[in-house]
């Protein structure tokens, strides 16, 4: 079933878990976000090591309580070996930076540089 705040779609070719936010969250809105996040990824035969883009460019910067509830459901979320996070918000970017701090993440302004990037380097799963 759709849902008005994201979409989460799995590209098993690439190893990829493609997440789009289509506006901001609540506090209350990230718990059952996370959950259908961790559903999916073990539905979805995903393991450790997999791709990850998070298109942020239609969501605005995220409410700092709604940030913390992230911090707190994301605790021990399987690692991906890639983060491509898409904003073209200077202050979005700002707010990526300070709460995602893997070395292995890389800010975009489009869905299309970060794909590429994903992609390159042979980073596709074989």
């Amino acid at each position: 079933m759709p849902n008005a705040h994201y979409s989460i779609n799995f590209r098993h070719d690439i190893g990829l878990m493609d997440v789009a936010w289509h506006r901001f969250f609540t506090a209350d809105d990230v718990g059952p976000y996370a959950d259908e996040c961790k559903v999916r990824f073990v539905t979805e035969g995903f393991k450790p090591g997999y791709l990850l883009r998070m298109d942020m460019s239609e969501s605005a910067v995220q409410p700092q309580e709604a940030v913390a509830m992230f911090r707190t459901h994301f605790d021990g979320f399987p690692h991906a070996r890639r983060i491509a996070v898409v904003t073209a918000s200077a202050i979005a970017r700002m707010q990526v930076r300070r709460e995602m701090t893997q070395p292995y993440l890389r800010i975009f302004g489009t869905a299309d540089e970060a794909m590429a990037w994903l992609m390159e380097d042979g980073c596709v799963p074989v």
